[in-house]
């Protein structure tokens, strides 16, 4: 059986939670590998809308296990927070159905107002992070000073990994003008959340690796997008994480040998939210007529998205760092009635032509886009859910985009709806 990991290939909000909705059909297990409540996914589902932050998208369909992996830093709070909020709209999230992994690092409030403070004494030179302390936190994984999900079950454990935790937290705070933490509101929140998160505990790598014995199928759900990836993103406008499919192996615990197929998500045209370098932005009607036709607001915090042209370049560079085997592309109706679209073959910097986007941060921000011209169309494509319901110049949209990324299209999406969907190549098929 193929196992299937979804990432998302240019700055995240791509539409991968429909998709991996859609893909979770078929599959039994859907397991998030990596981030923290910093991402967001929306899901429309026979009329009715669901955001996710941390559940991965699996959570919404009866008799599917899912999974948060070691890879996540997992705020308790937050988690509680929206399976209450599944709860109120007739979801029910038990230890049935959803394992949180043992050794998953939690992000603790003082991660939190770390974050914030940084950023507000950043000034220019913010990174626009959502201020939710992912970042923090996983600097805390690597400086071996996290509270983990297993700590939760023994205090003399947990008291150790807190003395540990504040003597550097408290350093930096002083230097941030910050009190010092409140331990003991701290033990006492952590003492108030134990018992309603450690029943979701359990060693994700061995009950995957039980699974995948036994020939079920697994669906690996990626978080932001493979171009704010903490190694080969926009450094340093990125994200604290790997977000490329090869996290999908270590953010879980199963070896990269389970891995059969990668999806790559990507929108029609661009967008990203936040600061850095974004070389086909259009800061025009035009990007504001794509920004309103798509919707083009955060799930998770509102901000509204930069929206452009869709950049060849870009997408080919992250289909070949994750090893995309095939590419979902998303959004297709938002192009509908433009006369002519464009597509970022190439760039120029400094009279020279590259076709990839150099790593430091000088040339990125001065790169300057070489486009191609193709034909629009003025027929809706809305709910299309075969190639026949398109009209030609969006097939030859889509067939171009293919031959410049050098990678085949597997599926297209045509509205949020799960089923206005165009499958090409079935990422499960055996």
């Amino acid at each position: 059986m193929a196992n299937v990991v979804v990432v998302g290939a240019q700055w995240g909000d791509e539409g991968k939670g429909k998709i991996v909705d859609w893909l979770s059909e078929r599959a039994d297990i859907v397991a998030r590998f990596q981030g923290g409540h910093n991402a967001g996914h929306t899901l429309v589902i026979d009329g009715v809308t669901y955001k996710l932050s941390l559940l991965p998208s699996g959570i919404v369909r009866r008799g599917k296990l899912s999974v948060i992996g070691n890879g996540v830093v997992l705020d308790p709070w937050a988690l509680l927070d929206e399976i209450g909020r599944l709860a109120a709209q007739g979801v029910a999230v038990t230890p049935a159905n959803l394992m949180i992994a043992e050794n998953a690092a939690l992000i603790l409030p003082v991660h939190g107002e770390l974050d914030r403070a940084r950023e507000a004494e950043a000034g220019r030179g913010r990174i626009g992070t959502t201020g939710r302390g992912i970042g923090p936190a996983y600097e805390d994984k690597v400086g071996r000073r996290s509270v983990r999900v297993a700590d939760l079950a023994d205090a003399a454990t947990l008291a150790t990994r807190l003395d540990r935790l504040l003597v550097h937290h408290d350093a930096l705070r002083r230097g941030l003008g910050l009190a010092p933490v409140d331990r003991a509101a701290l033990e006492a929140g952590l003492a108030a959340v134990a018992p309603r998160i450690l029943p979701f505990a359990g060693p994700v790598w061995k009950v995957l690796a039980e699974a995948r014995r036994a020939g079920r199928r697994i669906l690996f759900e990626g978080a932001q997008g493979a171009l704010l990836d903490i190694d080969f993103g926009t450094y340093p406008f990125v994200t604290s994480s790997n977000t490329l499919a090869g996290m999908a192996a270590a953010g879980t615990g199963i070896g990269p040998g389970a891995i059969g197929y990668v999806l790559g998500i990507a929108k029609a045209y661009t967008t990203r939210v936040g600061e850095g370098p974004f070389p086909t932005e259009l800061a025009d009607a035009t990007g504001e007529r794509m920004g309103e036709r798509g919707r083009e607001f955060g799930t998770v915090t509102g901000r509204k998205r930069r929206c452009g042209w869709f950049d060849a370049v870009l997408v080919r560079q992250t289909c070949a760092t994750s090893g995309v085997s095939g590419l979902a592309l998303t959004k297709l109706d938002v192009l509908d009635g433009f006369d002519e679209l464009r597509i970022c073959t190439g760039y120029e910097l400094d009279g020279v032509t590259l076709d990839h986007l150099p790593a430091a941060a000088d040339r990125q921000a001065r790169v300057r886009p070489l486009y191609e011209t193709v034909a629009g169309w003025a027929e809706s494509t809305a709910g299309a859910r075969s190639w026949a319901d398109l009209p030609a110049a969006a097939v030859k949209y889509v067939r171009r985009i293919e031959e410049l990324v050098r990678c085949p299209v597997a599926l297209v999406s045509t509205s949020p709806e799960r089923d206005d969907t165009i499958l090409v190549t079935d990422p499960f098929a055996d």
